[in-house]
């Protein structure tokens, strides 16, 4: 896909490729922050993280999923009902969480919002700040353990089944997702259970017609969240950053291959 850069009017701007502002300096002491995104992206490939960050090269852009956002909101705005009445959802007596209920706290909405705040925890005592906006936390009434959730949409004929969700190759990253959130709250100083959720929504692409609707069918995915690989990582990834050598890039990143093959023909 070929991704034309817009201002904020939508009207056409040059595209630069590179940023002038949110750039790692290694010699710089003020905080920086890497969200849970930037450090998938650095688990992914190296090369094209680094360059992202420390120098700052900018990647296509990519056209914003509406109508996942759109589940997330109606998603949040309904187990707030919840939040305030402190009931289970309408979903947790078929999976028997019965003493479960959403979480309540005054920060929730900081936490929901990954562009202006998120979930944040310092890296040891270095500026690098570890940001991550979740979808939602729950409690379990029993335990005073706060459980983390995250809302999935899809549109899939196969029936949503907990081993195959997890198994999925394209799915390794929401485990990721989990386990930063739980890693997150746990330095946050919050006593964090260890099984975590996915509220997975699958659309039905096998009705006879859309007539201005879609149905969904709902279901509870449980993870177990791992969270002891993280800070081994972010070490690396520290380093990295205050690294003065371009990585290798890994040799399955379609950016990486396509910028190889571009300079190929343009250097002919």
């Amino acid at each position: 896909m070929i991704s034309l850069k817009r201002n904020t009017k939508y009207e056409l701007t040059p595209a630069k490729g590179l940023r002038s502002r949110n750039i790692y300096n290694p010699s710089s002491k003020a905080d920086f922050k890497i969200s849970r995104g930037k450090f998938f992206d650095f688990l992914t490939c190296q090369r094209c993280f680094y360059l992202d960050r420390v120098k700052g090269v900018v990647s296509p852009s990519l056209p914003g999923w509406s109508l996942n956002a759109a589940t997330d909101e109606l998603l949040k705005k309904e187990f707030d009902i919840c939040r305030e009445k402190r009931q289970p959802h309408r979903l947790f007596p078929q999976y028997d969480l019965e003493h479960i209920i959403p979480f309540d706290h005054p920060d929730l909405n900081k936490w929901r919002d990954s562009l202006r705040a998120g979930l944040m925890s310092r890296h040891r005592d270095t500026n690098i700040i570890l940001t991550g906006g979740v979808d939602d936390i729950w409690i379990n009434t029993n335990t005073e353990e706060i459980i983390v959730v995250d809302y999935k949409s899809q549109a899939n004929r196969r029936p949503v089944e907990v081993w195959s969700y997890l198994s999925s190759v394209y799915h390794q990253g929401y485990k990721v997702q989990l386990d930063f959130y739980a890693y997150l709250l746990k330095k946050m100083k919050f006593k964090v259970a260890k099984t975590g959720y996915f509220l997975v929504c699958n659309g039905n692409k096998e009705a006879n017609g859309f007539y201005g609707n879609m149905k969904f069918s709902e279901t509870l995915i449980p993870y177990d969240t791992s969270t002891d690989w993280i800070e081994k990582e972010v070490d690396k990834m520290y380093d990295l950053m205050n690294s003065t050598y371009l990585p290798k890039h890994n040799t399955s990143c379609e950016n990486c291959a396509y910028a190889a093959r571009r300079a190929e023909f343009e250097n002919l």
